[in-house]
């Protein structure tokens, strides 16, 4: 049950592995005053008075950082780790640390996973991670210290009601909360993921009744956006295709329902997930002609927060698509970060002394 593990204690970080001469004359040239320096790790990738950092991998070693986490499998929070990692161990959820290992063969030494909802002791630190709602495998960090002092890093999150039933926030103060601030402003208010959902097989469904011939395609990150696919494949019954390294990666996250409904052919199927990169019409123009003789037309989906237009609020039939031709593309809120009001509510549940924002805080008047 949450809440009756008991505390786990985790193994010292693994030795330093001797270094071949050739990496040994790369570092010294790296850390030669004529190159570059990493520059430093900012204050909020940090944990006071512990030896901590969070998703703080490009800034070369850390002093001090004697434990690296990772809330997720996004580049813009493990950029800088590589299958040369030797810095520290890095901490994570399970699902992550197959990341870690199936796309960027991180050595399995540094890799500790640890389980959601069951609190670890590390350095003498009591660490729990929780689901953060994010994307497949990220989660929330609580860190609480021999002090009681009680730290809160939500890496990138979606603030949901269901986070003020965990036990370890409902019934524990937050000192200092370390935000995800993505979306930050009021003008953010975005519709529920299911409400999103149920938007998109409406139109999928439209848009087959008026041209059976429709290539339905799914722009997504390298892992996210898995939900808007998986609605769209239940209701229509059909496969999903993706390219063999996509592929790879939605069945390391052991996700049975997924597995089962990805299809190695992109003949076998009309829905098919690429790059959100990809969802241009140009891009999108040739992939059609690579598909004529099975489709004449694509309808596409774009799921994303930054598509969000002011005014639109929560009607999700006020979106216009944007097509041209035999083109169609619909920008979808979708988003796997909080709103402003989700943040507002999630801040007020938690009635933190402190709160650090950790996105868009490049200068003052963002971080005010």
């Amino acid at each position: 049950m949450w809440g009756q593990n008991k505390p786990s204690s985790l193994s010292s970080p693994p030795p330093q592995k001797k270094l071949k001469l050739s990496q040994f004359c790369s570092q010294a040239a790296s850390s030669s005053p004529k190159h570059n320096r990493p520059r430093a790790c900012p204050f909020y990738k940090r944990i006071p008075d512990t030896g901590f950092s969070v998703d703080a991998f490009r800034y070369g070693p850390i002093p001090g950082c004697s434990a690296y986490f990772l809330t997720h499998f996004h580049y813009d929070h493990y950029g800088g780790l590589t299958k040369g990692w030797s810095h520290g161990p890095v901490y994570c959820t399970p699902l992550t640390a197959r990341l870690l290992t199936i796309c960027l063969s991180l050595n399995s030494l540094y890799i500790h996973p640890l389980e959601l909802d069951k609190e670890y002791v590390i350095q003498g630190v009591k660490v729990t991670l929780l689901e953060a709602n994010h994307c497949p495998g990220a989660a929330l960090l609580h860190f609480r210290l021999p002090t009681g002092i009680c730290y809160l890093h939500t890496g990138d999150f979606r603030a949901s009601k269901l986070m003020q039933a965990y036990p370890l926030l409902a019934n524990n103060r937050v000192n200092v909360l370390y935000l995800d601030t993505t979306y930050c402003n009021p003008k953010y208010k975005f519709p529920s993921k299911e409400d999103v959902l149920s938007y998109v097989v409406r139109v999928t469904k439209s848009s087959l009744k008026k041209q059976p011939k429709t290539l339905v395609v799914v722009g997504a990150y390298s892992i996210g956006k898995e939900s808007v696919y998986l609605a769209i494949s239940k209701a229509l019954g059909v496969k999903i295709y993706a390219n063999n390294s996509r592929r790879r990666t939605l069945k390391s996250f052991g996700w049975p329902d997924l597995s089962t409904n990805l299809c190695t052919q992109a003949t076998d199927t009309c829905l098919h997930v690429l790059p959100i990169s990809s969802l241009r019409y140009e891009t999108l123009k040739d992939y059609l002609k690579n598909h004529a003789n099975q489709y004449a037309a694509v309808l596409a989906f774009r799921p994303t927060g930054w598509t969000y237009s002011e005014g639109l609020g929560r009607e999700l039939d006020l979106i216009k698509p944007s097509t041209r031709g035999n083109i169609t593309i619909y920008g979808v809120p979708y988003s796997e970060h909080s709103s402003f009001t989700e943040l507002r509510e999630f801040v007020e549940f938690l009635k933190p002394d402190k709160i650090i924002p950790t996105v868009n805080v490049g200068n003052p008047d963002n971080r005010e």
